[in-house]
């Protein structure tokens, strides 16, 4: 259970390339005395087979999110902490810290497209197309794992194809 006068804890969600982390850094402009943390930052130990991971059920409590817990823990004194984080409330440990989920729902080529022209920039076409091979035979698996699971264990879902004000105006009307 929270205690009172602790920071609201709002967690973003969403599928690699959904918009999380432009959500997240534009939220922490609009929300008093607040800061972000972001799930990519850390070193967690997870499951080393996502693939096998997700065909076995996805327990997100096999990740040990012990150094974003100990942070959760330390900033008592901000009004607002949010997280860039992908496993909305599945994650028990984690869970009890956040009182608002919001999933970004983007389409997945829009998703895979963001992705590619972030992650890939000077990439060569094999590399590229190595990457979209794997996507059509593994990766899309946890893509789905995530609509499946993470967005209807949200509090709220936005269309992903929104600009980001209008995603961030409406996550903010349901703080405030």
């Amino acid at each position: 259970m929270k205690e009172k006068g602790s920071p609201f804890v709002i967690a973003i969600a969403g599928v690699s390339g959904g918009g999380k982390t432009a959500v997240t850094a534009r939220l922490i402009q609009e929300l008093n005395n607040s800061k972000a943390l972001y799930f990519d930052d850390y070193d967690f130990k997870g499951p080393e087979d996502i693939i096998k991971w997700v065909e076995s059920g996805s327990d997100y409590n096999l990740w040990n999110l012990t150094p974003l817990i100990r942070d959760l823990e330390m900033l008592c004194d901000l009004n607002y902490i949010v997280l860039d984080f992908p496993f909305a409330y599945k994650h028990f440990k984690t869970s009890k810290f956040i009182d608002l989920t919001v999933f970004i729902d983007t389409p997945l080529d829009i998703a895979l497209a963001r992705r590619v022209a972030r992650d890939f920039k000077q990439a060569s076409t094999e590399d590229i197309l190595s990457d979209m091979k794997n996507y059509i035979s593994q990766g899309r698996k946890g893509y789905i794992e995530m609509l499946n699971t993470i967005k209807p264990n949200s509090d709220i879902i936005i269309d992903g194809t929104q600009p980001i004000s209008k995603i961030v105006d409406r996550i903010y009307e349901q703080v405030e």
